[in-house]
């Protein structure tokens, strides 16, 4: 499940120390404005997720391209990563038999 699936809703961010910040959706067709502040945040190509100190100045970045990103306090973000590990963790294999067990006759 993507960042954007999962965590769309807005969050409060103003108690966390560290934002995590995924961009979600395309810079091409976007304003000029926001592409430089997409830019300055570190943020080049969609799925990529980028850690910032949660000041002022930041959040106000962020308001600017909110529409584009999707923003995860560090707990959420560890959840999510989490989930992905055991879904992408290795399970024992499925073993199938397809041989019939032999046919014992207990009577001759």
């Amino acid at each position: 499940m993507s960042a954007f699936n999962a965590f769309k809703a807005n969050v409060p961010v103003a108690w966390s120390p560290n934002l995590y910040i995924t961009l979600v959706r395309g810079i091409p067709g976007t304003r000029r404005l926001h592409r430089r502040t997409l830019e300055a945040l570190r943020l080049t190509k969609c799925n990529r997720t980028v850690m910032r100190w949660n000041t002022p100045t930041v959040r106000g970045m962020l308001q600017q391209v909110k529409r584009l990103i999707v923003i995860e306090t560090e707990e959420m973000y560890n959840a999510r990563k989490q989930k992905e590990a055991t879904h992408r963790a290795l399970r024992p294999p499925l073993v199938v038999n397809h041989h019939s067990a032999p046919a014992t006759d207990s009577s001759s």
